[in-house]
């Protein structure tokens, strides 16, 4: 909301000393939002004056173009000659002049310069010239006996002024108008405000005016008409008028739009006048039929929606009540008899129809918000005040009010409430006065109790706690002391946090890069990641609000947000990446998505509700995923690099339980959306705790990845199934390095190819004893010598004690324990034997 600073203070006289920045600092320590304080006309400077066109001289040029030698009067002695493109003119008409020595916008200095072979002394202007608007087909042309010659400009245009643009919150709806502004103002400076959405002239009751009928009170209740006859189409709209519009951030149209929108701005209350003629019948306000249509103002044929509220007549629907009229009563240039519309709509159905039509208005925006449902009568005499005096219109006898203003309830509350939960003592006279300034009436309920009635343009109070904001606020926020909870002595990060820490550290440290995303998916990503139809990863919730329609539901796996980022870096040129996030999954129980319950807010839960939220939160187990593609080790003076393959995933997933301090097995397996001959199940124990390997193609291909893309995706709480805060937090222990050699041993086993290296691996650690420092797989050969089905895997067993050095028996007696443990778990051989 634009809000010009002197149309603010025609309702609360502001100190004169007082600038809009310091307006601007007040009510933001009310708690509006003033993103910015513009200037308007201060690039605007020196000798800027009303002339009069003497004479003129059109001179044809070489380039075509004709332009005109003007001799104007300025209010000086004598007439000054100017050059002149623009022909919308005549002799005698007022237009403005800017002297040698005037700055315009956009840093234009005037000063007198030849040019067509004539010294022009001055310059004729535009509107566009002048910063007021777009048009630069002509210079402005100003009415007869606007004012004389030599007269100041800008004071006449009202081009100087202080404009406050503050972003309004939903729940602020009544700061989307001058009253509500000036209202806060007011009251920040402790200045009396004068209500224009308060009129002691008008009966609020009558019906006698333009025949109105309301099928749905609900969803509106109170509909005001007003009609006015003799009206001048054709009248211009003042340049106060225009100009207040133009500031508030709307184009000037026409009289008659004009003051609709100067009244919406000035009160909040969309306004919406009829062209009298055009209407067939009374007025019916009523919900839709299915397959009834609607061409709007915009021009747009819109099929409508059972729950759309119409404004109609004897010929079907003219307006989308709230959003947009229709075109078929439009005001036009020959429009005469007008029939005004100030309505009070409800909010949800407002916002449905805006959303459902993709049709946001001014009109919707205030509705949304909530609208004072007292001003409906007040802002169509307004409008039709505005209508006699500018646009010599007739007012008609008789005014429609169809319904009853609501009447807000009364919230009983505590005096001492705010105190209580602010921690600031304000007493109780001070809390009345404060609700008071809100416009609330406050009375007392017994005790040390009070009762607030609302004031109808604040539809947003109806909790104890949203008077308790109140108080603060016009208190003032920066008195409210800011003091931070004392932590619990021997206290600190739990055990769980220190885990993921620890994790997350570790998987940094081997080169990926966290990518945080949103937690949010679509069915079209479980998709293209290949879930079958009854994949559990399938069963997600729902959001009641989404960001997009697209991906309204809570992720029940990392790995969509991931390879999306993973894409836009590689489309964005980085051909190597590796990334990672960790962070919640949201996992319902198959078939089951319950509702949470909505909890009270004016006292504690009780355990029963508490109980049944907690039933309706999901499962949410922490993971850590992984994603890359290109080149792992990039290639250099040292050599050819190695690109990035699914054992690199595997790898990644052996950090994370090296970190964590756990044991990982890796099997063979076939689960979406991983490669079938590329993926590993990773266990610890007998636990499931993931999956990695290469992406399947039809998968790498559908989400527009790399070739050989490969992922990792660990859920870290299947680590410890006691839970992860149930972890022992014992103090790292630094391992112990001995000072004595190291002794090899190679051995090289033959076995089945269906049998797992991990598992021989496995089998050679458990037969080696204390001895074994490590144990590394280095060669995998497979060949006719060795028989069909059949493969050798080369280890390299690293054996040392922490207090002598090692004999060759010892050694060896370490390696064929090894030997023996493998050959008795998966049926392994020497090679060569």
């Amino acid at each position: 909301m634009r809000v010009p600073l002197s149309w603010l203070r025609d309702y609360a006289p502001l100190p004169d000393d007082v600038s809009a920045r310091d307006v601007a600092a007040r009510l933001i320590r009310a708690g509006l939002e003033v993103e910015t304080v513009d200037e308007a006309g201060a690039d605007i400077t020196g000798p800027l004056v009303v002339g009069r066109v003497l004479e003129f001289t059109d001179e044809p040029q070489k380039n075509g173009k004709t332009i005109r030698w003007c001799s104007v009067d300025v209010g000086e002695a004598e007439p000054r000659g100017i050059v002149c493109g623009a022909h919308n003119f005549a002799v005698g008409d007022l237009v403005v002049v800017s002297l040698p020595g005037a700055v315009l916008p956009g840093g234009f200095a005037i000063s007198a310069r030849k040019t067509y072979g004539h010294v022009s002394d001055g310059m004729i202007c535009s509107v566009r010239e002048l910063g007021i608007g777009d048009d630069h087909a002509g210079i402005l042309v100003l009415g007869d006996g606007e004012a004389e010659p030599g007269a100041d400009a800008v004071e006449l245009l009202h081009l100087r002024d202080d404009v406050l643009d503050i972003a309004v919150t939903p729940d602020r709806g009544y700061c989307l108008s001058v009253r509500g502004v000036a209202r806060e103002a007011a009251t920040a400076y402790g200045v009396p405000f004068t209500d224009p959405g308060v009129r002691d002239d008008i009966d609020t009751t009558g019906g006698d005016g333009y025949p109105v009928r309301v099928e749905d009170a609900g969803r509106c209740p109170v509909f005001a008409a007003r009609t006015v006859t003799g009206f001048d189409p054709a009248a211009p709209s003042p340049r106060w008028l225009q100009r207040r519009v133009q500031l508030a951030g709307m184009r000037p149209i026409s009289l008659a739009v004009d003051i609709t929108n100067f009244v919406m701005l000035e009160l909040g209350q969309p306004i919406h006048g009829y062209d009298r003629d055009a209407l067939r019948g009374p007025i019916v306000v009523r919900r839709a039929v299915a397959g009834e249509k609607l061409t709007t103002l915009d021009g747009a044929v819109r099929a409508l929606d059972p729950d759309d509220l119409l404004i109609t007549d004897d010929s079907g629907p003219i307006g989308l009540a709230g959003v947009m009229g229709g075109g078929s009563t439009e005001l036009s240039s020959a429009t005469t008899a007008v029939v005004v519309e100030a309505a009070h709509f409800e909010a949800t159905g407002i916002a449905r129809t805006a959303r459902r039509h993709k049709l946001p208005s001014e009109a919707s925006k205030r509705f949304e918000r909530g609208v004072d449902p007292a001003l409906p009568a007040v802002a169509a005499q307004r409008v039709v005040d505005l209508l006699v005096s500018l646009g010599g219109a007739t007012q008609e006898p008789g005014l429609t009010v169809a319904g009853v203003v609501p009447a807000p309830a009364p919230i009983e509350i505590p005096a001492g409430l705010p105190a209580r939960v602010v921690g600031v003592d304000y007493p109780a006279d001070e809390v009345t006065s404060l609700l008071t300034a809100v416009g609330a009436a406050v009375a007392p309920a017994g005790g040390q109790r009070i009762a607030v009635t609302p004031p109808t343009w604040r539809p947003d109070l109806t909790d104890p706690y949203d008077l308790v904001e109140e108080v603060t606020r016009l208190h003032g926020y920066d008195a409210v002391p800011s003091v931070l909870p004392v932590a619990p002595a021997g206290r600190g990060i739990t055990p769980s946090q220190r885990l993921r820490r620890r994790v997350e550290r570790a998987v940094a440290a081997a080169g990926y890069v966290e990518a945080p995303s949103y937690p949010f998916v679509g069915s079209a990503d479980f998709d293209a990641l290949g879930f079958p139809a009854d994949d559990a990863r399938r069963v997600a919730l729902r959001l009641a609000n989404p960001i997009s329609e697209e991906q309204p539901l809570l992720r029940t796996t990392l790995l969509p947000g991931l390879l999306a980022t993973l894409r836009r870096n590689v489309g964005r040129g980085a051909s190597d990446v590796a990334v990672y996030e960790a962070g919640l999954v949201f996992r319902p129980a198959p078939g089951a998505l319950p509702v949470p319950p909505r909890l009270p807010v004016d006292r504690r839960p009780t355990d029963a509700e508490l109980d049944s939220l907690l039933a309706a939160v999901p499962s949410q187990p922490h993971r850590v995923a992984v994603a890359l593609a290109g080149e792992r080790e990039p290639a250099g003076w040292w050599g050819a690099g190695r690109p990035a393959t699914w054992a690199d995933a595997v790898e990644a997933a052996r950090v994370v339980a090296r970190s964590a301090g756990v044991t990982l097995r890796v099997e063979k397996d076939e689960h979406a959306p991983w490669h079938p001959g590329r993926c590993a199940a990773l266990y610890v124990g007998d636990t499931l705790v993931g999956h990695a390997g290469e992406l399947h193609p039809r998968v790498v291909s559908a989400l527009g990845l790399p070739p050989r893309t490969s992922a990792m995706e660990l859920e870290l709480d299947r680590f410890f199934p006691a839970g992860l805060d149930g972890v022992a937090d014992e103090p790292v222990r630094a391992p112990s390095v001995s000072t004595f050699p190291v002794a090899t041993q190679d051995v090289a086993l033959v076995v089945d190819l269906a049998v797992p290296a991990a598992d021989v691996e496995d089998a050679l650690r458990s037969g080696a004893g204390e001895l074994l420092e490590s144990v590394r797989l280095f060669d995998v050969f497979t060949g006719a010598q060795l028989g069909d089905g059949r493969k050798s895997l080369a280890y390299a067993l690293r054996f040392r004690a922490p207090d002598r050095t090692l004999t060759v028996d010892e050694t060896t007696a370490a390696r064929d324990a090894a030997v023996a443990a493998a050959t008795q778990r998966t049926g392994a051989v020497l090679r060569g034997t």
